[in-house]
């Protein structure tokens, strides 16, 4: 597939002929600098974003030709997706933060505080459900983000920079996350240009100007092996 853009007169090929396949049950990072490409390509995998020529094929449902409306619907029923800059909104709880795609998908109250409760508990922020998302840690909030992700029972997991805005250990307990889910068998795709980071994958997909250069299995990916738990509450940001 290609994606071409137009700034005023200048034509940006920001894809050009990319072809790549991600199994059911893979974890596969997706790495290159800055204008590589690699933002676009996530959005088009994401269903964020349409080709410009080529197919993109989800469960063997061709998702380049959709409308905009079928192309979220999509989303909502296969992806869910975890943001470098957590995309949390700041004076609401992490409970009604994680319920937020559930009101979106229509499930009633009673079932969206349940599947929420679930998942908060399911990254070890059990006692942290009414905690304002301000007044949590980044590490914290990143969790709250991986719980809002798995929270529709995503069959993908598209993770864009994960760690870019975490500490050192922040960083391994989401990437231990990452890990967890995908041993659960959700696929995990991870966008990064931190190559400690990729080699937490099974696959290392390099993008550089637009093309895929390379492809890597790595045959002892890193394990990120940090025990998620309810944290004292010490560690509670302000």
């Amino acid at each position: 597939m290609t994606k071409t853009y137009y700034l005023e007169d200048i034509e940006v090929n920001a894809l050009r002929s990319v072809s790549l396949v991600i199994r059911e049950g893979e974890m596969v990072s997706l790495m290159g600098p800055s204008g590589s490409g690699k933002s676009t390509l996530m959005h088009i995998v994401g269903l964020l974003d349409t080709p410009t020529s080529g197919q993109v094929i989800l469960e063997g449902v061709d998702a380049s030709t959709m409308s905009a409306n079928q192309l979220a619907e999509l989303r909502n029923q296969y992806i869910g997706f975890v943001f470098q800059a957590f995309n949390l909104l700041p004076r609401t709880s992490a409970l009604a933060n994680v319920e937020l795609p559930l009101i979106y998908s229509g499930v009633s109250a009673t079932e969206r505080t349940r599947r929420a409760k679930d998942a908060l508990e399911r990254v070890g922020l059990g006692n942290r459900m009414g905690h304002f998302s301000s007044q949590l840690s980044g590490g914290q909030q990143q969790r709250v983000a991986v719980a809002r992700a798995l929270v529709t029972n995503p069959s993908i997991v598209l993770a864009d920079e994960p760690t870019g805005n975490l500490d050192s250990r922040s960083g391994i307990e989401v990437m231990a996350m990452l890990q967890d889910l995908n041993a659960q068998g959700i696929t995990v795709i991870v966008v990064t240009h931190d190559d400690r980071i990729a080699r937490h994958a099974q696959r290392v997909v390099r993008i550089l100007d637009g093309r895929i250069q390379s492809e890597e299995i790595v045959r002892e990916p890193v394990r990120a092996a940090i025990e998620l738990r309810d944290l004292p509450p010490e560690e509670v940001a302000g």
